[in-house]
């Protein structure tokens, strides 16, 4: 059962290695002034760019928060559980995870939104629920992955710190 947890996990994390940035070039939503007008597909690159345009320090917060704080935090959970990382390393791994908010990318993407379409609307795409999809599944990842390494699961190998 142990280690059938330990595959599942491990495949799992190696997955949101390439999950995450299919999220991030996928539409995230469609925007567009008033019904009549056609609307624009936002993504995570595109959001950023116009992030660069209208507030530079936001871009810098919002592409360390959104894009690689999760990535980092994906792989150190595979050094863990590939045993080249020692699970000591958790904790900081912990810390890069609430650095990881997908809330901030959101947040600043609604920003320039507004500051953009006074009227408009806004519709969600795939993208936005296959990033949510990431962001939960890392949350996940990283619960099962502690409570694997309390019940020993994932060896503390001692050699790797």
């Amino acid at each position: 059962m142990a280690e059938h947890m330990q595959t599942t996990l491990k495949i799992a994390n190696l997955a949101l290695l390439v999950l995450y940035p299919l999220a991030w070039w996928a539409p995230l939503m469609k925007a567009g002034l008033l019904p009549l007008f056609k609307l624009n597909e936002i993504s995570v690159p595109t959001g950023r760019q116009s992030l660069w345009g209208a507030d530079i320090f936001l871009a810098l917060v919002e592409t360390v928060f959104a894009l690689f704080a999760p990535y980092l935090k994906t792989i150190g959970l595979a050094l863990v559980h590939f045993k080249m990382l020692s699970a000591r390393a958790l904790p900081a791994l912990h810390v890069m995870g609430k650095l990881a908010m997908a809330d901030i990318f959101l947040i600043a993407l609604y920003i320039t939104l507004s500051k953009g379409i006074g009227v408009g609307r806004i519709e969600t795409a795939w993208g936005l629920y296959l990033f949510t999809a990431c962001i939960l599944a890392s949350l996940w990842i990283s619960w099962a992955t502690e409570r694997g390494v309390k019940r020993g699961i994932f060896e503390n190998s001692e050699a790797n710190s």
